[in-house]
């Protein structure tokens, strides 16, 4: 038994190239004595690349590769990746084994092992991309994938990307398409990034892709000011972050439930809602500055009555929503049930919101997130003056049924909650009107690793949080509130 694991540890060294306490030889060979289907079931979580990496310690594990349901393959996938910086030449060789490690497993699989689902994240480069999509074509071919995504990036960023760079990006991938029509023809999801089409091209792709359920588009548009107009028949998701478009119009979409938009350019309502009767989420977040249009829910949303789920995230700037008469909007938000307001910049009156509590008679959750992100913020005052930042303003709101009386409002969440007037007149104000509250949690600050890099000049604008973490600051807080229900109010870590 000691020469045995003697051997595995020269293995291992030799493999990884590093050296392994006794300890933890004896710790990989009893994970390579689990059963076979504890394995799989441990395997197909992680990164592929990773799995095989680790089956191939032991003779045990190296056939469990080929057995496996769920495969992610993945070009980020190179040691200490987040540790350093990664060369473009770095990433186009982890590209290639991509696309190699692809044809190895699918060309020697047996068909018999059905995968359920097909991850594959790579650079869009011309002969790596034909290796993958011919592979993944033969495998549907014969039935031996049931769901396909591809994650198709660049290999260039956007931030340095010139519009030819685009536009050849572009060029690029619809030659892809071209070469492996039947791939794309099976394709569930898929997320692009990085390149400018053609007026028609993105239609066109969606025709291509005849079983596709999720579609993204990350810095992707049709050129500066486009209308980008979407049908399609099985389509569940739509995401689209960033990209010039002036407009998108979803046209046909039957089977669509989830919307999501982030950082458009228009000056005009983001998108239009043509036939889409199984919308019920949407997701909108925008760095709104002074010539931006104010949204209107009452003539936005008039079309989709059917959303239950809305997320709102305002990046610590401008609210772009206009407070309206819940008399006008009642219809419109008939079903809402979730409203999620986040990064509500901090100062700001949150009365405001009570416009949407009066005009949707179904919520039942609300949570709000006030938050001045800096690190997310443009902190440069000429910067900010020259594009147009907002100074911080309140919305200015009246009620216009004083007395109303919530039915169905059963939680309140507050991330950023202090013990201030404002925090307290408005959790006042929730819960008068929400007579059958039964929770309201509140937390402290949202925390981000990257603020801690901040400027210190920067930093010291940033006022220290006065969450109430001792037992008296908290009992101080509840009866500022003078609720008659105390038991209400439940403070989060």
């Amino acid at each position: 038994m000691k020469n045995k694991n003697g051997r595995r540890r020269r293995n291992l060294n030799a493999t990884r190239k590093a050296t392994r306490s006794e300890d933890a030889a004896g710790n990989g060979d009893m994970i390579s004595n689990l059963p076979n289907d504890l394995l799989l079931n441990i395997l197909d979580r992680v990164d592929t690349l990773d799995a095989i990496r680790t089956c191939i310690l032991s003779k045990q594990m190296l056939k469990l590769p080929a057995m496996l349901t769920r495969i992610f393959l993945s070009v980020s996938s190179i040691p200490g990746l987040h540790d350093r910086v990664v060369t473009t030449s770095e990433f186009l060789r982890t590209n290639s084994a991509v696309a190699h490690v692809t044809d190895s497993i699918l060309s020697k699989r047996s068909p018999e092992i059905t995968i359920s689902n097909l991850r594959i994240r790579f650079i869009l480069t011309q002969d790596d991309s034909l290796t993958i999509g011919k592979s993944v074509a033969r495998a549907m071919a014969t039935r031996m994938v049931d769901a396909a995504e591809f994650e198709i990036t660049t290999e260039k960023a956007y931030k340095i990307s010139s519009p030819d760079d685009l536009l050849r990006f572009g060029k690029q991938f619809n030659d892809f398409i071209a070469a492996c029509p039947d791939v794309f023809a099976g394709l569930r999801r898929l997320w692009l990034r990085n390149m400018r089409f053609g007026e028609l091209d993105i239609p066109n792709i969606l025709s291509t892709c005849k079983v596709l359920e999720s579609l993204r588009l990350t810095y992707c548009d049709s050129g500066i000011l486009s209308v980008l107009q979407v049908e399609h028949a099985l389509l569940v998701e739509l995401e689209v972050d960033y990209g010039q478009f002036e407009r998108i119009e979803l046209i046909c979409l039957p089977k669509l439930q989830r919307v999501s938009y982030t950082g458009w350019y228009s000056h005009e309502d983001p998108l239009h809602f043509g036939f889409v009767p199984q919308l019920s989420k949407l997701s909108l977040t925008k760095t709104g500055v002074s010539s931006d249009k104010t949204l209107e829910l009452t003539t936005f949303l008039a079309n989709v009555p059917s959303i239950t789920d809305l997320h709102l995230d305002f990046r610590s700037e401008k609210i772009w929503v206009l407070p309206e008469c819940p008399k006008l909007l009642t219809t419109t938000l008939s079903k809402l049930q979730h409203v999620n307001l986040d990064n509500l910049p901090e100062g700001c009156d949150l009365g405001w919101t009570m416009f949407i509590l009066e005009a949707a008679p179904s919520l039942k959750a609300l949570c709000i997130t006030v938050w001045d992100h800096w690190c997310i913020m443009a902190t440069d005052e000429e910067f900010r003056k020259e594009n147009g930042f907002c100074e911080k303003a309140d919305v200015k709101w009246k009620p216009y049924a004083p007395a109303f009386k919530h039915k169905n409002l059963a939680k309140l969440t507050i991330y950023g909650f202090q013990p201030d007037g404002n925090f307290m007149r408005y959790i006042r104000c929730v819960v008068e009107a929400a007579v059958n509250i039964a929770e309201i949690s509140l937390h402290d600050r949202k925390m981000c690793g990257r603020c801690g890099y901040l400027d210190p000049e920067i930093k010291g604008k940033v006022c220290p949080s006065r969450y109430p973490w001792t037992a008296e600051e908290r009992k101080r807080a509840v009866e500022g509130l003078g609720l008659a229900s105390p038991a209400l109010i439940h403070f989060r870590p």
